[in-house]
């Protein structure tokens, strides 16, 4: 009987050692198998759809891996923290078409992280050979991303598939209905030709028939030289109305020149790129983009 008892004790302690060498709490195949699953989005625009597309799914959690000032990601560089970040991440949600200029990158460091490329498949815009990844400020593409990240999220975690395709058709009615509002705002203004401040409203202006005769600063954050001055002066002394317009993430002193030498007034448009990383961001791109197209409105008279 005694070496019953010892028997039963030492199996008892095998059995708690074989349970220990599995996934302890808190790691990523741990949350895994109890239903959780780990998003992290590249920056604010994938941070909307991403919310919009998982809202009230158990277990899956959505973190913005940039900060709320950062804006486009041109010249984004990683951080430390980025890295850890995407460590404990099971997607890797991005824009994709060359927005992310460090996804190789992390593609490297993490092998079995999955990227779900909002942009896969989309025609793209081009200018001097460069494609233009701002694809989310058409309505029209920013519909076909959504698209693109539910059915590659229902791949990547099959356990949500139904309520990713529920919620990704609740949202993308929502963007239809915007899409025909801003048309009926926005297709017979008497005037269609505008300078912006950068290279982030081709989409939106070929979607609602724009014409983009000028750009205060190709390369956002850096100064014009006089030469480009010279050149987008003449372009708006050329309008029939003469509107400049600026973009909240960046200063605009280079388009406030622009004016005291034309006259031009000076209107904002948002490229929806930054903002606080939320619940309360779900409607955000619906709101920035409602509000553009109230800008534009007034301002093409």
């Amino acid at each position: 009987m005694r070496f019953r008892n010892i028997f039963l004790v030492l199996l008892a302690i095998g059995s708690i050692l074989l349970a220990g060498c599995g996934a302890q709490p808190g790691t990523k195949d741990a949350e895994k198998a109890e239903g959780g699953f780990r998003i992290v989005t590249s920056f604010y625009p994938m941070y909307i759809d991403a919310i919009n597309i998982t809202r009230g799914v158990d277990g899956v959690t959505v973190t913005n891996m940039t900060k709320p000032q950062t804006g486009c990601l041109h010249d984004y560089q990683l951080t430390t923290e980025d890295m850890k970040t995407l460590e404990k991440a099971d997607a890797f949600i991005v824009n994709g078409a060359g927005m992310e200029n460090f996804l190789d990158k992390v593609i490297k460091a993490q092998k079995g992280l999955t990227v779900i490329d909002a942009s896969r498949g989309i025609p793209l815009l081009e200018e001097e050979g460069e494609k233009n990844p701002h694809v989310w400020l058409s309505i029209s593409r920013d519909i076909e991303q959504v698209k693109n990240i539910a059915e590659q999220l229902e791949e990547a975690d099959p356990a949500h598939a139904d309520a990713y395709a529920a919620n990704a058709k609740a949202y993308i009615e929502k963007l239809t209905s915007l899409q025909a509002e801003m048309h009926a705002s926005l297709d017979n203004v008497p005037h269609k030709e505008i300078v912006t401040f950068h290279e982030a409203f081709p989409y939106f202006a070929e979607e609602f028939g724009l014409k983009i005769i000028g750009v205060i600063e190709r390369e956002p954050g850096s100064e014009p030289t006089p030469e480009e001055l010279e050149q987008t002066i003449a372009q708006v002394k050329q309008l029939p109305v003469k509107v400049l317009f600026t973009e909240p993430q960046y200063s605009p002193s280079a388009a406030e020149t622009i004016a005291r030498e034309t006259g031009a007034k000076i209107y904002e448009l948002d490229p929806v790129v930054t903002g606080e990383a939320t619940p309360a961001a779900m409607d955000a791109y619906l709101d920035a983009m409602r509000k553009n197209m109230e800008v534009l409105q007034q301002a093409l008279q």
